[in-house]
C-alpha cells in the first residue's frame, strides 16, 4: 500500500485556505488504516503570506505539517515540497482549490492499477463562493502515452495544478525548476509536461476536486467589457499567457535536455495557447484587422485545430465555425465567438445566463 502527500502551496489566500486544508484532511480520514500511519499526509507551505494565513495554518496543530518561508513564488513551493516529501506520491493542491473526499482514494487505486508516472483527474470549475458552475476542465482526454506527442511538440490536455498527482521519483528525475524572476509562476506547467517523458499517464474521467475561479476587483468591474472575461484562469490574462508560454517551453526544453538527455522541438503546438493569441489580436479589432489576421497570421492557429490529435472531427468543425464567426462584421458577434472559443465558463453563461450571474 503506497502513501501520498498533499502539498498545499499558499500565498495570501487566507479567505480560501481553510477550505483547502479541510478538503485535504477529509481525504486523510477517508483513507486512514487502523494501526497504521495515515496513507495521506498534508504539508502546507506558506510562501511569505502577509494576510491571516499563518494563524489559520497554525490552528491545525499536528494535523498538518507546516513550513513558513519567504516569498519566492509557486516554483519555489514545488521545489521545496518535492524535496521534503517522503511518500511514494505527491499532489500539489493550490490553496484556493479543493479536493473531494474520495479524490485521493481514487488516485491511489489508479496508481496501484498500473505503472503510472502521473494520475490526473477533472476538476469542477467553482466560483469564489465555492458553488459549481457546471464547467469541468480539461475538456479532452489524453492518451496514456503522451510522450510520443510531446516529442512532436504537442501539449496534451491536462487539468490545472490541483488535478494532478505524481510519482515522486519520476518528478524528481525532471526537477528542480530553475529559479528566476520569470519562473515564479506556473510551476505546474513544468510538472505536467515534464512528467510525460518519464512514464505513462492515467486520466480519470470523473471530477475529483474544484478549481476556483476568482478575480481581482478591477477584473470583476471590467469582465463584461474587456479581455478579463476571455480567460478562465486566475493568475494571468490572455496577454500574459501569450508572453509567458514561449519561455516556459524553452525552460522545459532545458530541463529535459539536462535531466533526461532528450531534445524537445524548438516550437510547441497547443490550442489553448493559440486561442489566447487569437483573442489578443481579434477582440474588439476592426473587420479589416480580423481579415488581415486570417490572411497572414492564422497558420499556427488553424494547425492547432485541424491537426489536433486529441479532438474529434465534430469538435474541429465546431471550432472552425466559431472562428469564422469572428470575421463577420459587428462587434457583438465578434465578442460572442471569441468568448465562446476562449473560456468554457462563457459557454455556460450563454446557455444559462441566470446561473452564470449567481
Amino acid at each position: 500500500m503506497k502513501d501520498i502527500t498533499v502539498v498545499i502551496g499558499n500565498y495570501n489566500y487566507a479567505r480560501f485556505l481553510r477550505e483547502a486544508i479541510e478538503s485535504a484532511l477529509a481525504n486523510v480520514h477517508a483513507n486512514a488504516r487502523p494501526g497504521y500511519d495515515d496513507r495521506v499526509r498534508v504539508l502546507v507551505i506558506d510562501d511569505g503570506s502577509t494576510d491571516g494565513s499563518r494563524a489559520i495554518i497554525e490552528s491545525y496543530g499536528e494535523r498538518v505539517s507546516a513550513v513558513f518561508k519567504e516569498n519566492q513564488g509557486q516554483s519555489s513551493v514545488y521545489n521545496l515540497g518535492l524535496s521534503l516529501v517522503q511518500t511514494e506520491y505527491v499532489l500539489f493542491l493550490d490553496s484556493d482549490d479543493i479536493l473531494y473526499p474520495d479524490a485521493i482514494g481514487a488516485v491511489l487505486r489508479a496508481f496501484e492499477s498500473g505503472d503510472y508516472a502521473k494520475v490526473q483527474f477533472r476538476l469542477d470549475v467553482i466560483g469564489e463562493d465555492g458553488v459549481r458552475t457546471g464547467v469541468r476542465v480539461p475538456n479532452s482526454t489524453p492518451p496514456s502515452d503522451c510522450a510520443a506527442l510531446l516529442r512532436r511538440g504537442w501539449l496534451y490536455p491536462s487539468p490545472p495544478a490541483s488535478g494532478n498527482a505524481y510519482r515522486v521519483s519520476a518528478l524528481r528525475s525532471v526537477f528542480p525548476i530553475p529559479m528566476s524572476l520569470h519562473h515564479r509562476k506556473a510551476a505546474d506547467f513544468f510538472a505536467i509536461y515534464g512528467i510525460a517523458l518519464t512514464g505513462a499517464i492515467c486520466a480519470l474521467d470523473g471530477a475529483l476536486g474544484g478549481y476556483r475561479v476568482h478575480r481581482k476587483a478591477e477584473d470583476k468591474r471590467s469582465a463584461s467589457l474587456g479581455q478579463a472575461g476571455l480567460s478562465l484562469g486566475n493568475c494571468e490574462d490572455v496577454s500574459e499567457v501569450e508572453l509567458s508560454f514561449p519561455w516556459r517551453w524553452e525552460t522545459l526544453r532545458h530541463m529535459i535536455r539536462t535531466r533526461l538527455g532528450e531534445d524537445l522541438p524548438a516550437h510547441f503546438i497547443d490550442f489553448s495557447y493559440e486561442k489566447n493569441r487569437l483573442c489578443v489580436r481579434l477582440y474588439e479589432a476592426s473587420t479589416f484587422e480580423r481579415w488581415r489576421w486570417l490572411m497572414f497570421e492564422s497558420h499556427r492557429y488553424f494547425a492547432s485545430v485541424l491537426r489536433n490529435p486529441y479532438w474529434s472531427a465534430g469538435k474541429k468543425l465546431g471550432a472552425l465555425g466559431l472562428t469564422l464567426m469572428c470575421l463577420i462584421p459587428g462587434r457583438f458577434v465578434n465578442r460572442f465567438a471569441l468568448r465562446y472559443i476562449s473560456n468554457p465558463a462563457a459557454r455556460l453563461a450563454t446557455r444559462h445566463p441566470a446561473t452564470a450571474r449567481g
